[in-house]
């Protein structure tokens, strides 16, 4: 009865494992997460006092219980069953593919990641590369909106830094919930931006299905007062212009939208520029097809060495940040107020006649957008030198025909920034910026723009070309 007992080593080692593996599940990790919930209810109870928009409830649901509502949801379960038929696939796996789409697209928002890490980073990074100013913002506009209205900020795409610039300039209003594309669908990244709140769109995807989960959960986030950030050009800008907007989130947002019942939309252009954008010439590229294009170790290698290059400058005293960059707030515009202003029921009109009021209410936000973006150093001289790029100037050239051109926008409405509230310095910065980057040659005080280089003096020069009439 009481002989030893001898067992096999690989049972043996079985039996720790399992023991090893319960005790992590039953004791350990409960502890981490009653530990994390804990900070994460800290760090809301903390930003709430302080945001004027919360964070939203919808938000900090979690995750499978949202993919569950989608996936049930009675237009995603009719789309489902419309889709097996044309494709003659059966339910089951109609509706797995309808779960992965809803797997991609809901986020799952961590408020200690956004205020904590990601307010953190995105402050370090946009001012350790620009001078981060913000411009023009309607305060007595921006005060008015109710505050269990949907805030939707529409904004021009100029770059992938927009991202990290606006949640900073924002995190002391509230937490956005971006509409990011598929480019950012790569470990880590992916998972990050999840965290912050963000969802992932295929803006080409033609697939029926696929676009019904993506306009459900739109339809719901917007109905619960999720707070979202939206760039209706549908990609970066590649020749620097203010684009066309793409109606389907628009029109996600708006179909079903009631005047009298539903809970208000209220859109906020969003003006955006940048003394440098930091992918201008890749950009650029793409608008030549035959353009050779660098891909995997190749594009890696040309990022790495660019940075390289600029900590190389900063080791020698030589590197200055990237220049400005600015961000303007413009006047809300409150659907509730447009719609009854223009007698309007979007729930009532047929699709195509829904797009063409969709469009409508699009351009009018854009408009709104290109009113706002900030005009920088920069962008000035660019859009002097380029009305005669064949000329040679002097300093005091650049500087008369600048001043001009910064008082006629003025007087159009357009909004100047003018760093230290100084023009000749604002002039100054501007074309130190071009010249550094060899844009513009100077000798013995001369300043000329290098043939090679007109293309990318045209892309400053376009981000207010809307403003200019150019």
């Amino acid at each position: 009865m009481f002989e030893p007992v001898t067992l096999p080593g690989w049972l043996v080692a079985g039996l720790i494992l399992a023991t090893a593996w319960l005790m992590l599940e039953r004791l350990f990790v409960p502890g981490v997460r009653w530990f994390l919930r804990r900070r994460v209810n800290r760090v809301l109870d903390e930003v709430n006092t302080r945001l004027q928009i919360h964070v939203q409830p919808f938000k900090l649901t979690k995750r499978r219980v949202l993919i569950d509502r989608l996936m049930f949801d009675p237009q995603v379960l009719a789309a489902a069953e419309e889709f097996g038929r044309v494709h003659d696939m059966p339910r089951e796996l109609v509706m797995k593919k309808a779960e992965t789409y809803a797997r991609e697209i809901v986020p799952s928002f961590n408020a200690y990641m956004y205020f904590r890490f990601g307010y953190w980073l995105s402050r370090r990074l946009a001012r350790a590369l620009f001078r981060v100013r913000l411009g023009y913002s309607d305060e007595d506009a921006l005060a008015e909106v109710k505050p269990d209205s949907t805030i939707v900020f529409v904004m021009n795409h100029r770059s992938n830094m927009d991202y990290v610039l606006v949640s900073y300039l924002v995190a002391e209003r509230t937490a956005l919930s971006y509409a990011v594309g598929e480019w950012a669908r790569i470990f880590p990244l992916e998972s990050l931006l999840r965290s912050m709140g963000a969802y992932f769109v295929r803006r080409e995807s033609r697939n029926d299905l696929y676009r019904r989960v993506l306009a459900r959960y739109v339809d719901m986030a917007t109905r619960e007062g999720v707070t979202q950030a939206v760039y209706p050009e549908g990609g970066l800008s590649r020749d620097g212009r203010l684009g066309n907007p793409k109606l389907g989130l628009f029109d996600y947002m708006l179909r079903s939208f009631d005047a009298e019942s539903s809970r208000d939309i209220v859109f906020v252009p969003v003006g955006l520029n940048y003394d440098r954008v930091l992918e201008d010439r890749t950009l650029l590229a793409d608008l030549d097809p035959g353009s050779p294009r660098k891909k995997g170790l190749a594009a890696v290698a040309t990022t790495i060495g660019f940075w390289a290059k600029n900590f190389r400058l900063w080791l020698r005293g030589r590197w200055f940040r990237f220049g400005y960059a600015c961000v303007s707030f413009g006047t809300p515009v409150s659907m509730r107020a447009y719609l009854r202003e223009h007698d309007l029921d979007l729930g009532k009109l047929e699709r195509a006649a829904r797009f063409e009021r969709v469009g409508q209410i699009a351009r009018d936000l854009m408009n709104g957008v290109g009113e706002v973006v900030p005009v920088l150093p920069v962008s000035l001289v660019a859009a002097v030198l380029l009305r005669q790029p064949e000329r040679e100037w002097t300093k005091l050239d650049v500087k008369s025909e600048v001043s001009k051109l910064m008082a006629e926008l003025e007087r159009h409405g357009a909004h100047v920034y003018v760093p230290r509230s100084d023009g000749d310095y604002a002039i100054e910065v501007g074309l130190r910026a071009l010249t550094l980057r060899r844009v513009v040659v100077e000798t013995a005080g001369i300043f000329r723009v290098r043939d090679q280089e007109r293309r990318l003096l045209e892309f400053y020069a376009n981000s207010i070309a809307h403003l200019t009439g150019n």
